[in-house]
């Protein structure tokens, strides 16, 4: 088997899958309690896999321990390493991982694993979920390096970004691990036969070498662009959040002023000056 192709997830589990962490994400968004959602969740989701299995043990564990992460590390067999972490690291209040998004990453994750995933995809995709949520590197990958997708030769490789973080440019790790470097050492030494397989191909190695010495987001972004890697749900900019935060107080002094008027209303003591030129009337004025 090719080190670039690796081992294809069984689809349905990962459609489903999918589909559980979105379902989850949205209820969670209107408060529902967690576990009602997953004593729901086990009833919806696909019968055929395993998921309703694991929907009902995570109900029952968060029900005794109070925390999802340890009802995911209990079923190994069936949630991956870096699933159980993501999870952990969105229970802990140190960290910036919110629930909701470490469910958007997860379903994201197990959308592209439901397609035809590439080991490089799906590492590229884990390395920048860590970076971005500043996860921690040492644990982070160790749990990257669990996931079965991953062949011998790329669980080297994982334990080697590993130790290198930090030290080395992300883009040169993938570059120096590229058919692409192999093709370019080629031209000035022909017989070169590199030391370990290649694990990316060479479109990922072109990008790789374009974006040396560059922010690794840039690289993250190309490879998305280029290849269709799948994307890494960010949070919201600071500006997005000040105008959200603006609309809300708008509301807030709108729905004082109705409040005022109504108990002005009900003494008997209302005078509509008090209170301004209702918005009904504006464009009409404007008019005038």
């Amino acid at each position: 088997m090719s080190s670039v192709a690796g081992i294809t997830p069984d689809h349905d589990e990962s459609v489903e899958q999918g589909y559980f962490f979105r379902t989850f994400r949205e209820r969670l968004a209107e408060n529902l309690p967690a576990q009602e959602i997953l004593t729901r969740a086990h009833e919806e989701v696909l019968s055929s896999t395993r998921l309703p299995m694991a929907v009902e043990f995570l109900a029952t564990e968060l029900k005794h321990t109070g925390r999802l992460s340890s009802g995911f590390a209990r079923l190994p067999h069936y949630f991956t390493p870096f699933q159980t972490f993501v999870v952990a690291q969105a229970e802990d209040e140190r960290q910036r991982l919110t629930m909701p998004k470490a469910l958007e990453i997860l379903e994201k994750e197990a959308t592209y694993k439901s397609g035809t995933p590439l080991p490089a995809g799906l590492f590229v995709y884990q390395y920048e979920t860590i970076a971005r949520n500043r996860l921690g590197y040492d644990s982070g990958l160790t749990a990257v390096a669990g996931d079965p997708i991953y062949p011998a030769e790329w669980r080297g490789y994982i334990d080697l970004i590993r130790r290198q973080s930090g030290v080395m440019e992300f883009a040169d790790l993938v570059y120096l691990r590229s058919e692409q470097y192999v093709a370019d050492v080629r031209r000035r030494k022909p017989g070169f036969e590199p030391p370990v397989p290649p694990l990316f191909a060479a479109k990922e190695g072109k990008i790789a070498k374009a974006s040396k010495g560059r922010d690794p987001l840039f690289l993250f972004a190309a490879l998305q662009r280029q290849l269709g890697y799948p994307e890494v749900p960010r949070f919201k900019t600071r500006e997005d959040l000040g105008g959200r935060f603006e609309a809300l107080q708008n509301k807030v002094k709108e729905l004082e002023s109705r409040l005022r008027m109504l108990e002005a209303e009900q003494r008997g003591t209302f005078d509509p000056t008090q209170f301004g030129k209702p918005d009904l009337f504006k464009d009409d004025e404007d008019k005038k």
